[in-house]
């Protein structure tokens, strides 16, 4: 008998009991269908597919229709994990009524529930999302669709007074309904000080040890991205190296005329 879907009380269930909470990014039906395997918690149909996948230098050129359909990929390959699908950028920010018909739409396309970044400026929408149906995932510190504003991509909530207001940002999502908080990019005390003021789990990437879970973009993890890796990542493999090498063996085969091999003639038996 297969484990049971991971719902989103779950993850306040496990954090009350003290219990790590696993996520990781996925793209496709065949790497959810591998991470799911292996017992990961949470799959995030991350916006970072821009970079990871897309090709983009960065997650602004993300449309909706581009996570609906990574989403739909995704959901057909899970059994059990919670898939939470990133909202990109603009599908949530522009009004209340537009953030929830895009949300149910990434709903309709199998997410269990929506992520979104922001604070104070997005807690209307997410109270709206909450009150009707809708799971949603808050997303503190670092927020790569805010790059541009926030000037590069550098550690967050740091100085004291940082640290207060992230901490008001979080009370705010948790009082507007959202179930977890992701914190990115923040300083160690700043993710232990959140961590034990809200009741809802956090989930931390490159946020110290304190979260009360952690998330790696896959492709990092597994050491298939090409591009910038941040340095908190710890790869557990590196298979870009691998799929380059057995790339290269097939090529070698092919122009040597190793591959296919020549099929031998079935013998017929003698009468």
């Amino acid at each position: 008998m297969s484990e049971r879907h991971v719902r989103v009380p779950d993850l306040r269930e496990k954090k009350r009991r003290g219990e790590k909470i696993v996520v990781l990014t996925a793209y496709d039906a065949t790497m959810a269908r591998l991470l799911d395997r292996a017992g990961v918690d949470v799959l995030l149909v991350g916006d970072s597919v821009g970079p990871v996948v897309l090709g983009y230098e960065h997650t602004l050129p993300v449309t909706l229709d581009d996570m609906l359909h990574h989403t739909r990929a995704v959901a057909r390959g899970t059994s059990r994990a919670l898939i939470v699908a990133d909202m990109p950028f603009m599908s949530y920010q522009v009004s209340v009524e537009e953030a929830v018909r895009n949300a149910g739409r990434l709903l309709q396309a199998g997410a269990a529930a929506v992520k979104v970044e922001g604070g104070p400026a997005i807690a209307g929408a997410v109270r709206r999302m909450v009150e009707v149906g809708i799971p949603v995932m808050g997303h503190l510190g670092l927020q790569p669709q805010s790059v541009h504003q926030m000037g590069g991509y550098r550690r967050q909530a740091v100085q004291r007074e940082e640290i207060e207001a992230l901490v008001e940002d979080a009370h705010g999502l948790e009082r507007a309904g959202a179930f977890a908080i992701v914190l990115e990019a923040v300083g160690d005390d700043a993710a232990r000080r959140v961590t034990a003021a809200v009741s809802v789990p956090t989930i931390g990437i490159g946020a110290g040890p304190h979260c009360d879970g952690q998330v790696l973009v896959s492709h990092d993890m597994l050491g298939l991205f090409d591009g910038h890796v941040p340095s908190f990542v710890k790869q557990y493999a590196r298979l870009s190296d691998e799929v380059t090498r057995a790339a290269r063996a097939y090529a070698d085969d092919v122009r040597a005329g190793r591959f296919p091999e020549v099929a031998r003639p079935i013998e017929t038996p003698q009468s």
